[in-house]
């Protein structure tokens, strides 16, 4: 069932903010005297959590800290997990400018919304640094949210945030796991590959091109 309204949907990383900054874990691989294939897989296999929002950032660095060196004896500094901490934020700082305008663009055809798997620290760092996301419709980050795509729930959150339906949302994603997970909730939704083909993709699926009433 649609109410009759469009409204695009975007992730954020791999779509309009740039995927982490190359070489970043092997740097804080480094700082942490680990190599840098073992520091990889402890900060992605302990992440769900912190994405989710079940962890703080402590709680996470601890336990990629612990998972590296497993003894019960360990001593986590705070220091290096602060260290870690605004360094992984800064890893994932970067913004396609390009897309950023596009974005914007949107705005004045249709509704825009936001749904991004990121801890809320890093959620409070971008809203800081990137004041067109307070001028979407809509912007659900993960750890604030509690639920982190592809779950179920991370979507139906913004059907319900936006007194939508499912079928009123373009979802575009760069995941095709997370496109298939909204697609099974109701949603329409789209691989992202490259702003052309997505510009294509969402004039064929918005009804025109006349500036919204808001």
């Amino acid at each position: 069932m649609s109410t009759d309204r469009h409204i695009v949907l975007f992730d954020l990383f791999g779509v309009i903010a740039r995927h982490q900054r190359p070489g970043a874990l092997a740097r804080m691989a480094a700082r942490c005297q680990a190599p840098t294939e073992a520091f990889t897989t402890a900060y992605w296999a302990c992440r769900p959590p912190y994405d989710a929002g079940q962890q703080s950032a402590p709680e996470y660095w601890t336990a990629v800290l612990r998972s590296l060196s497993p003894s019960p004896s360990l001593s986590v500094d705070a220091g290096t997990i602060e260290e870690l901490r605004l360094s992984d934020i800064d890893s994932w700082s970067r913004v396609d400018n390009r897309m950023v305008a596009y974005v914007q663009s949107l705005r004045a055809v249709t509704e825009v919304a936001l749904l991004s798997n990121i801890p809320s620290d890093h959620a409070d760092a971008f809203l800081a640094a990137q004041p067109w996301l307070h001028t979407l419709d809509h912007v659900a980050f993960s750890g604030k949210i509690k639920a982190a795509k592809p779950a179920p729930a991370a979507f139906q959150h913004c059907v319900i945030a936006m007194r939508a339906a499912p079928a009123d949302f373009l979802f575009v994603d760069d995941r095709e796991e997370n496109v298939r997970a909204a697609r099974a909730v109701g949603m329409n939704g789209h691989v992202f590959t490259g702003r052309d083909e997505l510009t294509a993709v969402i004039d064929t699926w918005l009804p025109s091109r006349r500036p919204m009433r808001r």
